[in-house]
């Protein structure tokens, strides 16, 4: 089968954004690749090791691509999606010196290429992803293992928010509690809580492709039991008493790996849904939105204990008081 292939030079600022206008447009799939320039250090602290050299994409830059399927009109979409783009500056995300390029490839050329690059990584001090089709054996006991196929329509845990927030999650999750990841995307970190010790994940999203992966990833790794993955979000469960949904508000940890123009918008929900002395980890946050993150915070009543970086992006331990 053929497929248009829509390239977009732009900056890894950008990425989560345009990624979401790719899938809404019908994508079949995404790839991201950042930037990888060779002054870049990277990170082994976990004994992490890359199958593929640095890259000489820009630092701060990064390359997207979409593909659609062989009947899609690419002039019109590529003008449907353009526009978008250009308005992400009205939100100050900077996109940077936009290129578009579009080419038709062959299905086998991208739909599974991918995963001979994607191997087991360790990006905690406990926490290993490994991708379904590789074999692993543990290093340790304490070594906790994600098993994990995120699809096309997900990435492989290891980008930058992904992996910090992991981290975090480690920091925080002592044992027993019940936690509600919203925006669960292929229920990675959903799945990573339950592996530290929560008692059970409430996991939601919006997006039904999602909530089809997350689901499949909590079977693949035997929690159906401790997970429960809903199309919802965070309001639509505030004041809800239905036993099925696994927890029971108020909560002790609440963590969102999202865009921070969306975390803006539910900080005062999250705050409801905390118990008090309850956390709040957000992450997914662009350096430049780390004041504004910072200060809605606050304003909220939350005390902010922490602030966990990974290049660019950081993550904030914010606990309710």
């Amino acid at each position: 089968m053929l497929w248009h292939e829509l390239t977009i030079h732009t900056t890894e600022e950008a990425v989560e954004m345009i990624s979401n206008f790719l899938h809404e447009a019908g994508a079949g799939g995404v790839s991201i690749e950042e930037s990888g320039t060779l002054n870049k250090e990277r990170d082994t602290s976990y004994g992490q090791w890359y199958e593929l050299p640095l890259n000489d994409i820009p630092e701060g830059q990064a390359v997207i691509k979409g593909y659609f399927s062989e009947g899609t009109d690419m002039e019109a979409l590529q003008s449907e999606i353009a526009p978008r783009i250009e308005q992400l500056s009205e939100f100050d995300i900077e996109a940077g010196e936009l290129r578009y390029e579009v080419r038709t490839v062959d299905e086998d050329d991208w739909a599974n290429a991918w995963k001979q690059y994607f191997k087991p990584v360790r990006v905690s001090e406990r926490l290993t992803i490994k991708p379904t089709w590789e074999e692993y054996t543990p290093e340790s006991s304490d070594e906790k293992i994600i098993e994990l196929d995120p699809g096309m329509a997900f990435g492989t845990g290891t980008h930058p928010t992904t992996s910090l927030c992991l981290r975090t999650l480690e920091t925080v999750i002592q044992g027993g509690e019940e936690v509600i990841d919203v925006g669960t995307g292929s229920g990675i970190l959903a799945i990573g809580a339950v592996r530290l010790g929560a008692k059970h994940v409430l996991a939601l999203d919006l997006d039904p492709v999602a909530v089809s992966s997350a689901t499949e990833n909590v079977r693949l790794n035997g929690l159906e039991q401790r997970i429960t993955v809903k199309e919802s979000d965070l309001l639509s469960v505030l004041g809800s008493k239905d036993p099925a949904l696994g927890v029971a508000l108020p909560i002790k940890v609440i963590v969102a790996n999202i865009l921070a123009e969306i975390i803006l918008l539910f900080i005062d929900d999250v705050y409801n849904a905390l118990e008090a002395d309850g956390v709040y980890i957000a992450s997914g946050i662009w350096k430049n939105k780390e004041q504004v993150v910072h200060d809605a915070l606050l304003a909220a009543g939350f005390e902010i204990e922490a602030v966990h970086r990974d290049e660019d992006w950081l993550a904030y331990v914010a606990r309710k008081r």
